[in-house]
Order: C-alpha cells, then structure tokens, then sequence
C-alpha cells in the first residue's frame, strides 16, 4: 500500500514475537507496510513459517505471507521503522545486540511496557544506552489500552505515540492508523512510559481483589487510587500529569484492571485465590510484566520520595510477606487524609 505521498511506505521490523508484538506486525503488514517480524525463540519462527500460528497468539491464523525473521541482522536490514517489544528486562539485551544493524535515519518505538529492575530505568532510557542521540531525538513510545488478541482481530483500539519530535510521532501514526486502529499524538514520552508500566502494578492489586472476591466498590477504588499514584511518581519524574487522564494512563489502566484477557490481573486473581507466586509463573508461558515492574517501582518511588501504599502492599504480597487479605486491610486503615493526586 502507498502512502498519501504515492511513495511505497518505509520498511519495517518488530523485534519481539511475543502475541502483542505479533499483534503490531500484522497490523502492519495488513496495512501494506513491508515489515519483518523477529523472534529469540528460532523454534516460535520455524512453527510460525511453517502453521502460520503463533503459539502465543493460537487464536490468530496469520497470513502466508507474514514471515518471521530469527537472525536479528536481517530482520533490520534496510528497516527505517523499528518495533521494540521484548519483555522490559531483556530489552538491554536486544538492543545491545540490535544496535549495530540500526540505520542511523531509523525511527524506534518501544511499544515494551515495564521497569528494568537492575537500574530502575524506563524503557526510553535503556535505549538511549545503546543508540546513538539523532536516533533518540526520533524515539517514540506506543502504549494506550490495546490488548493483542483484540488487536489482530481487529476489533476498535485507540492508542497514543508519544515522542519529542514532532516528525517522528506524526510518521508514527500515519503507519499504524487503519480504520480499526486509531492513534493519538503526545510529546509526553515519560509520561506515557509510566503509565504503561505501572498499570500493570496496579492490575496486580486489582486481581488479587477479585481473587478475595471483593466487589465492584473495591475495583472502583483501587482503579482511582491507583490512578492517583500513577500521576505522583510521573509528576515527580516530570511527566504531564494531564497525560495519566488520557489513554496511556486512565484507558490503559481501567483495561488492564477489569478485563480478563490481563495477564498481570489474572496472575493477581490466583494469588488472591492463595495459589503460590512461583506455581503461577511456572504455569505461564507469556511474561506478567508487573512481576518485575512491582520490585521496581517500589524503590522508584523510594528514591524520589513518593508515596505509593498499593504499589508496596502489591510487592510485600509477591515477595511473600503479607498474606493478601492482610495487606488489604493495611490499605484501608491508613492515617485518613485529604484526595490528593500529585
């Protein structure tokens, strides 16, 4: 497909074959963008070329044409539109090995949503580790509400890009947008790294409630108060705190905390249904980002001094100790004091 210009539209990589990174490259390939798809697991590019299935995407029966890369090399080579969506802890590793490959004139979009545990750095600063500063003056993030499976199916998303450049994130956007896949602007990319990352804290906290089978009040209360910490460490790190109101915070947020398709939401129902932390990973083949984002927020917040009581009561709980209910009840009978936001 051309572009509005007539001129065939840039070439494209996603790094990552997990669902939403799979997700991200059929969309584009539906769209008509040249795009390659690159898995670490070689055994996921073989099973995908030859069944045209992805084992972390089985309900998607993807194109014939639609081909994954396991040599990173080629799979960036001539890419001018570069998909990061490697698991939050392995991105340094990615990029480290990616980086030599990258053209200099590339954009990148981390579309991981996470924390790295070992520096506390977002995922804008681990890649400015390993790319050059034209590349980083391009970057853009992709987050917003946007489960995979509902993506490659096609059912209506709205999601936001955020970058610096203007050019970037307006280039940005007109390759994703389709008339299932609505994309917003925003120059606020700290901002829309953190709501990504640290909704999926929060949906822990939310899981673990209905896991106790507490009601919708208790949901409610959890998704604002939530919200609420959210906009306190973004605008202690200089976020907009008006971009937590908009898809990346408050959209994304209410998806990952109520919809069953949450893998961080679901992991929290088992442990508020007493199963171990270790039993539920072991049975899990896809990434529960929050897992590892929980750890790291937590001292996040503890190095800027910034209150956030969900966050800590969510990692006392998945280092096991507080028994869930327990740590609950430490929510509720907290010091009163006023609704404060930032």
């Amino acid at each position: 497909m051309p572009d509005t210009d007539g001129e065939p539209m840039m070439q494209a990589a996603v790094l990552g074959a997990g669902s939403w990174g799979t997700a991200l490259a059929l969309l584009l390939h539906n769209r008509g963008v040249p795009v390659r798809l690159w898995s670490f697991e070689p055994e996921v590019a073989d099973e995908i070329n030859h069944s045209g299935v992805n084992p972390y995407l089985p309900d998607i029966r993807l194109p014939d044409s639609f081909r994954v890369e396991s040599d990173l090399g080629v799979a960036l080579e001539g890419a001018r539109l570069i998909v990061t969506v490697s698991p939050a802890q392995y991105m340094g590793s990615v990029l480290s090995d990616a980086a030599a490959h990258i053209a200099p004139d590339a954009i990148v979009i981390s579309a991981s949503k996470g924390i790295e545990i070992s520096s506390l750095s977002r995922m804008d600063e681990v890649h400015a580790r390993y790319l050059s500063d034209e590349i980083m003056a391009r970057f853009c993030v992709l987050s917003g509400p946007s489960f995979a499976l509902e993506v490659a199916r096609g059912v209506p998303t709205a999601v936001v890009v955020a970058s610096r450049s203007r050019e970037a994130r307006t280039t940005v956007q007109e390759a994703f947008s389709t008339e299932r896949f609505r994309v917003y602007t925003n120059p606020d990319v700290t901002g829309v790294e953190l709501g990504g990352a640290v909704k999926n804290v929060i949906a822990l906290a939310a899981g673990v409630a209905a896991g106790l089978d507490f009601g919708y009040n208790t949901q409610a209360a959890l998704i604002t108060r939530g919200l609420a910490e959210i906009t306190r460490l973004g605008v202690a790190l200089g976020a907009d705190p008006a971009t937590f109101s908009g898809l990346a915070g408050m959209g994304d947020l209410v998806l990952t905390c109520t919809g069953e398709l949450s893998r961080n939401r679901t992991v929290g129902v088992r442990l508020g249904q007493g199963e171990t932390l270790e039993g539920i990973l072991d049975d899990m083949r896809a990434v529960a980002e929050g897992v590892r984002t929980t750890p790291a927020v937590r001292a996040l917040a503890e190095r800027h001094g910034v209150e956030m009581p969900i966050v800590s009561e969510v990692d006392s709980i998945l280092r096991g100790e507080r028994p869930p209910a327990d740590a609950v009840q430490r929510l509720m009978l907290r010091d009163p004091k006023p609704e404060g936001w930032s």
